[in-house]
């Protein structure tokens, strides 16, 4: 069974930092790894993605602030978040796309961290 564990998000004033986290288990080969946002009564959006290759993939409103990596020892990724706004408040979901013996390549998500932006 493939888990995702996320920790790092918060409360946090604008300008300000966070650094989130994604542990994945259970799998024996990792594609990729992401992250995504969705903030209330919106679609959930890729925020920057990571392959095992380190091929990087950010999306615009993320560019220059936010900074994905990856420790392939750990089979974590990580989410450097700088200079926060108000508008980066949602909930924050690890993604993997994944091998599991015996079954394939699988999609997994994680079950969400809250970010909030505020004053």
């Amino acid at each position: 069974q493939v888990q995702l564990v996320e920790s790092g998000g918060g409360l946090v004033q604008p300008g300000g930092s966070l650094r989130l986290s994604c542990a994945c288990s259970g799998s024996i080969f990792i594609y990729s790894m992401a992250w995504y946002r969705q903030a209330p009564g919106k679609q959930r959006e890729l925020v920057a993605a990571i392959t095992s290759g380190g091929n990087l993939n950010y999306a615009d409103f993320v560019k220059g602030r936010f900074t994905i990596s990856r420790d392939n020892a750990k089979n974590t990724v990580y989410l450097q978040m700088n200079s926060l706004k108000p508008d980066d408040t949602a909930v924050y979901y690890c993604n993997a796309h994944v091998e599991v013996a015996g079954v394939g390549t699988i999609v997994s998500w994680g079950q969400g961290t809250q970010v909030t932006v505020s004053s």
